[in-house]
């Protein structure tokens, strides 16, 4: 003979919602609050990503329209001062690299193909 279902909790009390269904009911509200939270600061960081569009486009305009002769000069004096800077760089470099295999050979007389320096 089969057995007879006994009824679930959430029937047991008509009309009365069991605690998992309040707990389940609980979270989806404040999933939702959640999502309402997530949508606002989308929006808000959508508008400040448009407003730094446009400030951009701002600038681009104002650059193309008005090109400024000194500031290129003085561009120009900047990247030469660099270029000096790099060729003392390695200068520098060189010297560095002639005292290190100096001091290698002082150290370890002339075997190097015991250092490695086949790279």
């Amino acid at each position: 003979m089969p057995k007879k279902r006994t009824k679930s909790n959430s029937t047991k009390k008509k009309g009365r919602p069991t605690k998992i269904e309040d707990k389940l009911v609980h979270n989806m509200v404040e999933l939702q609050k959640l999502h309402v939270d997530l949508v606002e600061k989308f929006d808000k960081l959508s508008d400040q990503i448009a407003g730094l569009l446009a400030l951009f486009e701002t600038t681009a305009r104002t650059f193309a329209n008005t090109p400024n002769l000194k500031v290129a000069e003085r561009d120009k004096e900047f990247l030469e001062k660099i270029n000096k800077l790099l060729e003392q760089n390695k200068v520098l470099a060189k010297g560095l690299t002639l005292m290190e295999e100096k001091l290698r050979t002082k150290m370890y007389g002339s075997h190097r193909e015991n250092l490695g320096e086949d790279f």
